[in-house]
Parts: structure tokens; C-alpha cells; sequence
């Protein structure tokens, strides 16, 4: 059976309807209320208070009532499953109320995980809105069920578009890859400088960016982002969550997550999407599988870097652009988490290499050898360090 209600682009909406979605009881802090006293979750329970203590939401989400959701997906129908993993399943679906097609993400049931996150997801995106993160239209907490919607991003995840292509798929062009790398790092720039009060991402990776139809990205799944730090705090202590080859190295130590454990796996992902190798890859020989560690000798060796580019790019991309992604991509991963660059500088270099100039164009940048490494704004970053460190 075909999923119509998925195809369904264009409905108007009688004044009936309208009226009765406006009556919705979608407040913010009912749902906070609500949401705590049911799980009786200390953890929720301070998160709410520190949203009340933040300020109003940027947005109010709708509250959708399960059998809506099951009629926007003809039944949750597999021929609407668009989407699957441990967090559950995603469907394309249409709501008549909103007048809008979108992505119904029904989160796995078991286990208080799960209405964590769901509760951590609803929360973020209320607080937050950019042109780089997905849009939460509403969500579903009849009894159970914890049901997110999303507005529907056409293209998918960024995983989906350079790891296992299938024959007929053509390869994104090395334009496309800094255009989404370039905007993938202003939605981090925007939660890390923007947002009040800030928040910390805590597990970018491909499978989170997704794609609408003209392949501009917007982060999703907020699940195990963070707020914070606020009051003059570098860091935030946590338990260690994340994804395994994304992590960043102190973090990964010592549970103290700030904003450069983003930066770190900002710089993975563009590893990536340069390479088209993924992070952690099991089926390469063992000094090839995990991605950072193959790649570390190769960034110390210029002579090296264009044995890093993906080969389904067959050459086209501008050497000294790619030089320069190479070193972005080498900055993110330093070591030391005060050396890497702030998002702002990240997005200052992205933005100049994802303009389709001509190799002549793409001036080289030295390091203070003389050694050509990276583009112009490498020489601002640097003029920003103290003794080889940031000024906070």
C-alpha cells in the first residue's frame, strides 16, 4: 500500500481546523510541568527549572495527539519509514493541521533513556532557532509514546551521501562538501556564541546533518546536548556520552565537556567529507579503521594530503583548497583543546573555501616555518593565541 498521506503536498485548511489547532494546549511550561512530575526524574526536574531560570523559548512546539501522528503516517505505514537506528524509527508523513509534510520520529520505548532525550530534544530546540538546525514542529507524550516531528529534510543525513553509495548515486562535488561543512559549523558557531544560554552539541557526526533539497545542512538530535557553561565556567562536568570516533580526547578522559570537545568533532566530520572515509571503519586493514588515526601522519606531510582526498572526487577539487580544508580539518583535532580554533574562526575559513574560486585564487597560508598549510584566516586564529593557546 502506498503511503499517500507521505506524497501529500498541498491542502488548505478550513477555519474549523485552524481554530482547533489553535486551541491546543501547547504551552511550554505545561509540557515541562507535565513531563516532570510524570517521570518524577530529579535530572528533568532541574533541566525544567533551568529552562524557567534561562528566560522564554524561542518557539512553542505543537502537542500532537498520538492517533494524529498515526493518521499523518497512514499507521506508521513501513512504506513511509524513511529512517531507522537505536533511537527508533522516522516516517514521512502530512499533517493536515499544520498544513505541513514532515518527518514523525517515533523514539524506542524502552528504558528512561529514551524520555531523557525526548525530554533534553523538546527542550534545546525550544530554546534555539538558526537556519542550520532542524525545526521541531511538535511532539507526541500520549501515555508511552514519545513522538518528535521534525519539518522533513528531503536529502537525508549526510552519512547517506558519501559511505556505501549505491551505483546510480552520484558523489556530492567538492563544492557541495564545504557548503555543507560550512554550514554545519554556523549552527555550532550559533549554539556556542548565539544561543542564551549557550549549549554545547556534544555529539556532532554525519548521521546528525541533515540535508534539505538543495543540500544545505541543519543539525538535528538534540538528545545529549548540553546548556551551558554559564557563570564565568569553562566546562561542564557529564558522564561521557557520544559517539565512539567522535569523541574528543579529553573529554573522552576526564567528563568535562566544553566548547572545543565540539570543535574536535567538527574537525572528524570534515575529515570525512573530505576523505569519504567514515570515522570508525571495521572492514579497513586495523591501522586504517579508525579515521583520525590514519589521517594524523598524513596532515604532518603536504606531500601527503592529496592521497587524502576522496578518490570518487577523481581530482576535481582545487589543490590548494583542499590543502586548506586538510589543515581546518588538523586544527580541530589538536590534541590540546585549547590550541583548536573557535567555531567563529571555523566558519570565517569555510565560508572562503566553499566559494567555487579557481586554484590560483586559493592563496596559500604558511605556519611560522614558512610551510604552506592552510587558508588567509589561519593567520588571524594565530593572532588570537597566547603562548600557543586562545584567549578564552
Amino acid at each position: 500500500m502506498n503511503c499517500f498521506h507521505c506524497c501529500k503536498a498541498d491542502h488548505s485548511l478550513s477555519f474549523k481546523d485552524k481554530r482547533s489547532a489553535h486551541k491546543r494546549d501547547n504551552t511550554f511550561s505545561a509540557f515541562i510541568h507535565s513531563m516532570s512530575h510524570k517521570t518524577g526524574s530529579s535530572k528533568q526536574r532541574r533541566i525544567a527549572a533551568e529552562i524557567r531560570k534561562f528566560g522564554k523559548a524561542k518557539k512553542t512546539p505543537n502537542v500532537f495527539k498520538y492517533q494524529e501522528l498515526a493518521d499523518a503516517t497512514e499507521n506508521f505505514n513501513p512504506d513511509c519509514l524513511v529512517g531507522e537506528g537505536g533511537y527508533g524509527r522516522v516516517y514521512k508523513g502530512y499533517i493536515e493541521a499544520v498544513d505541513q509534510v514532515v518527518a514523525v520520529k517515533q523514539l524506542d520505548r524502552s528504558g528512561n533513556q529514551g524520555s531523557r532525550e525526548f525530554f533534553a530534544e523538546v527542550l534545546m530546540l525550544s530554546l534555539v532557532q538558526h537556519q542550520n538546525l532542524v525545526n521541531l514542529i511538535g511532539y507526541c507524550a500520549d501515555g508511552d509514546q514519545r513522538i518528535l516531528v521534525y519539518e522533513f529534510m528531503s536529502n537525508g543525513s549526510l552519512e547517506n551521501h558519501f559511505l556505501d553509495l549505491p551505483p546510480d548515486q552520484e558523489p556530492l562535488d567538492w563544492f557541495t562538501r564545504m557548503k555543507i561543512a560550512g554550514g554545519a559549523a554556523k549552527g555550532l558557531e550559533y549554539l556556542h556564541d548565539v544561543a542564551d544560554p549557550p549549549v554545547i552539541y556534544r555529539d556532532f557526526k554525519a548521521s546528525n546533518i541533515l540535508l534539505d533539497a538543495e543540500f544545505n545542512p541543519k543539525l538535528s538530535d538534540f538528545g545529549l546536548a548540553k546548556l551551558g557553561p554559564t557563570g564565568g565556567k569553562d566546562h561542564v562536568s557529564t558522564r561521557v556520552m557520544g559517539t565512539y570516533g567522535y569523541c574528543a580526547p579529553e573529554y573522552a578522559m576526564t567528563g568535562q565537556l566544553t566548547k572545543k570537545s565540539d570543535v574536535y568533532s567538527f574537525g572528524v566530520v570534515l575529515l570525512e567529507l573530505i576523505t569519504g572515509r567514515s570515522a570508525i571503519d571495521n572492514s579497513r586493514p586495523s591501522e586504517e579503521q579508525n579515521l583520525v588515526t590514519w589521517a594524523k601522519p598524513l596532515l604532518r606531510d603536504k606531500k601527503k594530503f592529496t592521497m587524502m582526498a576522496d578518490p570518487l572526487l577523481e581530482g576535481q577539487y582545487p589543490r590548494k583548497g583542499l590543502y586548506q580544508a586538510l589543515a581546518v580539518a588538523g586544527m580541530c583535532l589538536q590534541e590540546d583543546a585549547d590550541s583548536r580554533p573557535f567555531m567563529v574562526d571555523v566558519v570565517t575559513a569555510l565560508e572562503y573555501l566553499s566559494s567555487p574560486v579557481t586554484d590560483e585564487k586559493c592563496s596559500p597560508i604558511t605556519d611560522e616555518k614558512g610551510s604552506d598549510l592552510s587558508g588567509p584566516f589561519v593567520d588571524s586564529i594565530r593572532g588570537q593565541r597566547i603562548n600557543g593557546k586562545q584567549e578564552a
